[in-house]
């Protein structure tokens, strides 16, 4: 899988072109689902990451890419819960997301991109 070509709105996965938040797990892209973390919105200015979502937890590392501002909450719960499952969670900017998920690293790795703010 190769991710090129992010910018606020827009990112590129293996030619592809999605203008959505997504979520790469085991090598495949789908669109984050975000509709069980939408109640918390108001609490948190922005649609978090929430431990209610489906989160690819199947793998080492999961890299959550907190949008072009890094403005995407990413709640305890989910710190939490990588913990408990002995997931190593990396969170970061989307951009410098990509270039964690561009590296030449062992482990099995998914993501969750949010990619506008």
């Amino acid at each position: 899988m190769r991710i090129t070509d992010f910018e606020f709105g827009s990112i590129r996965v293996d030619g592809e072109r999605y203008a959505r938040d997504i979520v790469v797990d085991g090598g495949r892209v789908s669109k984050r689902k975000k509709k069980r973390s939408k109640e918390l919105r108001d609490e948190y200015g922005h649609t978090p990451l929430s431990a209610r979502e489906n989160i690819p937890w199947d793998c080492e590392r999961l890299v959550v890419g907190t949008g072009a501002y890094g403005s995407l909450p990413v709640m305890d719960e989910v710190r939490e819960e990588a913990e408990r499952r002995g997931v190593e969670l990396v969170v970061l900017p989307t951009a410098d997301a990509v270039k964690v998920l561009g590296g030449k690293g062992r482990k099995r790795t998914n993501a969750v991109l949010h990619i506008t703010c």
